[in-house]
């Protein structure tokens, strides 16, 4: 039967091309996935990435082939590679985003197997998104995962459910399956399939289910067949935002063969909703929603673009349950199955469109592209998160042949959903479904072509980094405010996306010359400026209380304090009402401003009349801010005038790790005031000790600027406890934490 092994461990690596009879002591051990080379989180050239490296792998086989065939899959190596198994060259690939597979089963031999890969990792200009400068980094590596594929020779290759009538009374699914027979005769077939539409959360199928359902199916020889089979969706229950209801789907192929019979089983997950954008707005299941989100590049500091699913799954928790984000675009590629599944689960939307940025090259070039557009759609098209495809290369000119063609492919692959094409202006043929548009006015412009959705704005036009000063940071947070206000407003326009989610690593011709693009409402470390506050705040207060100050506190911070401190500020929060103390007087009540943010559902609070603290000269007291709601005070924030650091903090985002050399976790450390309030204009040295069987992944010591960053734990494949203790100097503060590996 079908077996598939995880194939990420025991890799060696060499940062150069190594010749095939080459020995192992040239090599250092690694695991997948890898990046091909570890990096400060800025200052660094693209040379130290852009290269030709060597992996290698032996390898007994884990289970004993007899007629099965056994596949490698990649779920993603960057930018392009050669394949070498025992020897004999399998192929190559081109694109660093799509997953690709070789057939090996002629190549095996028994005993020990050697494969070997060279990545070139340089920018090569025949291969999407490349051909001109792009405003990110690539990175190098074999950076997603690999697995070992076990089929019999008549295996179902890819399956698909298409639902239909879902808000009718009975709702459709019909499954697609694409079998392939690779013997040299006919075969019958019988197709088996069942669904669990209880919507549990542990996945596997029920014993206790009904019997499956049963079809015959007549396979050609050395050949594949589309058949398709209904399924009964009548009783599943829709999946939606805060309810997202998963359907577990099981298919068995029985395959006669003689007086023998061989079994494929494969198991996917899907959801049965409707979502559709209409000139009046976005659609799911029937209810009208705003959609409210940010742009997500894939990756990090130290470890480029190489991130473990705990990590990729972090993510889409970031962009949901922190930021309060109920979609999220993959800029500018097809991102990690870890995180859309993880979408899929947390109900988050997703926009996903095809690797490029502002360059479409030539016939050659293009091919890839529609290549690249059918990988994403035969991978990701069982997601219920994803509600578009971006079928155009982002911010290119006018191909009206060659959207007509990856539109054309698009719906020819999934007619259950929708197209988009980004870019930044309005006079351009609309060949897509949704006009999606950059908007750099600074508003939202009127629409030309509706439905119409904003794929972006902001970003390159107010970077702001995590320790500018106050009056940048919450300017940058009000235009973010503005900008979703106004989209909520009109009723020509369906959401916007906002650039961006997190800091991220780019060219040197863009950015703030450190190879940092500092458009995030978060640091790359995925830790808050105060434009995250503005999403945040609009989470439902019945889900969680948000109270964030618009402020630091630091009186000259801002250029408009001047000697007497007059001065204004805001709070981002969900409450229905702030009180603000300063000392032991109340400054009074304040109602969201509504005036200026009446459309979002949870509009920012205006502190204050420029006459605030007029009488405070020389020295204001300590303050607090209440947050009230439905009467009851619920949330209350400290604020502290000296801004003087008095305590480093140091905590993992989990407390448990896999011991199988992979597994990550983000460690985050900051410098705090006495209530534990962030000190963006705090400066120290922070030096880290670890004890136990995991590595740190960063720079250490730290030179911690803006008062917050983060390193990673990275697991070893022992059990243990691990003990973190850092320290920053020159305060000689101290923090611990611990995590279990296991």
């Amino acid at each position: 039967m079908r077996s598939v092994i995880n194939f990420n461990q025991d890799w060696l690596y060499a940062p150069r091309t190594i010749a095939l009879t080459a020995p192992d002591s040239d090599f250092t051990p690694v695991t997948i996935p890898h990046s091909n080379a570890l990096l400060p989180h800025h200052n660094f050239d693209v040379s130290d990435y852009a290269f030709i490296s060597t992996y290698r792998k032996r390898f007994s086989l884990p289970e004993s082939v007899g007629r099965r065939r056994v596949f490698l899959d990649f779920d993603g190596v960057m930018t392009a590679c050669e394949v070498h198994l025992n020897g004999q060259r399998l192929g190559e690939h081109d694109g660093g985003y799509i997953p690709f597979s070789f057939d090996i089963t002629e190549h095996l031999r028994s005993g020990e197997n050697v494969l070997q890969v060279w990545v070139d990792s340089t920018e090569r200009e025949d291969i999407p998104p490349f051909g001109y400068v792009i405003d990110y980094l690539t990175f190098g590596g074999i950076y997603r995962d690999v697995k070992l594929r076990y089929v019999e020779p008549v295996y179902i290759k890819n399956a698909f459910v298409r639902t239909q009538a879902v808000m009718s009374a009975e709702p459709k699914a019909e499954l697609d399956l694409w079998i392939h027979n690779h013997l040299p005769d006919a075969v019958e077939v019988a197709v088996n399939w069942i669904c669990d539409y209880e919507a549990r959360e542990d996945g596997p199928i029920r014993a206790a289910l009904e019997d499956p359902i049963e079809a015959r199916v007549h396979l050609p020889p050395m050949d594949t067949i589309r058949y398709t089979c209904p399924l009964d969706v009548t009783t599943a229950k829709r999946w939606s935002l805060d309810d997202p209801q998963l359907v577990d789907c099981e298919i068995l192929l029985s395959a006669f063969l003689g007086a023998n019979t061989a079994e494929d089983r494969m198991a996917i997950r899907f959801g049965l909703r409707e979502a559709v954008f209409r000139p009046d707005g976005f659609y799911l299941n029937g209810e009208k929603i705003n959609l409210r989100g940010l742009n997500r590049h894939q990756m990090y500091p130290y470890i480029g673009i190489a991130a473990p699913e705990r990590l990729q799954r972090k993510d889409a928790d970031i962009v949901k349950d922190e930021l309060g984000c109920n979609i999220v675009r993959t800029s500018h590629y097809p991102q990690s199955p870890h995180f859309l599944d993880r979408c899929d689960e947390i109900g988050l939307l997703v926009f996903e469109e095809i690797p490029g940025w502002q360059f479409i090259g030539d016939s050659d070039w293009k091919a890839l592209a529609l290549r690249d557009l059918q990988a994403m759609i035969e991978r990701d098209r069982n997601h219920p998160s994803i509600i578009l495809w971006g079928a155009r290369i982002n911010e290119s000119w006018d191909d009206d042949a060659l959207y007509r063609a990856t539109n054309e492919l698009a719906r020819e692959l999934d007619p259950t959903r929708q197209t988009g094409g980004v870019r930044y202006f309005q006079e351009s043929t609309f060949l897509e479904d949704v006009f999606t548009f950059n908007d750099f006015s600074n508003t939202i412009v009127a629409p030309k072509h509706t439905p119409h959705l904003v794929t972006e704005f902001s970003g390159h036009m107010f970077p702001t980094k995590s320790f500018d000063n106050e009056e940048r940071q919450v300017e940058h947070a009000l235009r973010h405010a503005r900008i979703q206000n106004a989209a909520a407003g009109r009723a020509d326009v369906t959401g916007a996306i906002g650039w961006c989610a997190f800091d991220y690593n780019t060219h040197i011709e863009f950015g703030s010359g450190d190879r940092v693009c500092y458009h995030g409402v978060m640091d790359m470390f995925r830790l808050p400026k105060i434009a995250a506050y503005v999403y945040a705040s609009q989470i439902d207060p019945e889900q969680r209380i948000v109270l964030r100050p618009g402020t630091f506190y630091a009186f000259g911070d801002r250029d408009n304090y001047g000697a007497n401190c007059d001065f204004d500020f805001y709070v981002f929060s969900n409450c229905d009402e702030i009180e603000v103390v300063i000392g032991d007087e109340s400054m009074g009540r304040f109602q969201p401003d509504r005036e200026h943010f009446g459309h979002l559902p949870h509009p920012p609070f205006k502190v204050g009349d420029g006459q605030l603290w007029h009488t405070r000269r020389l020295r204001v007291p300590d303050g607090k801010i209440t947050g009230f709601y439905q009467g009851q005070a619920v949330a209350e924030v400290p604020l502290a005038t000296d801004k003087l650091p008095r305590a480093l903090t140091l905590s993992a985002d989990d407390a448990e790790l896999r011991a199988d050399g992979i597994d990550m976790t983000r460690l985050a450390f900051q410098l705090v005031d006495k209530f534990g309030m962030r000190l963006p204009h705090a400066h120290a040295v922070v030096t880290f000790d670890i004890e136990g069987p995991a590595e740190l992944i960063g720079v250490n010591p730290f030179p911690l600027v803006g008062g917050q960053a983060a390193l990673f734990l990275k697991a070893k494949q022992t059990a243990g406890t691990v003990r973190i203790r850092a320290t920053a100097q020159p305060y000689g503060f101290t923090a611990e934490t611990e995590v279990n590996i296991g």
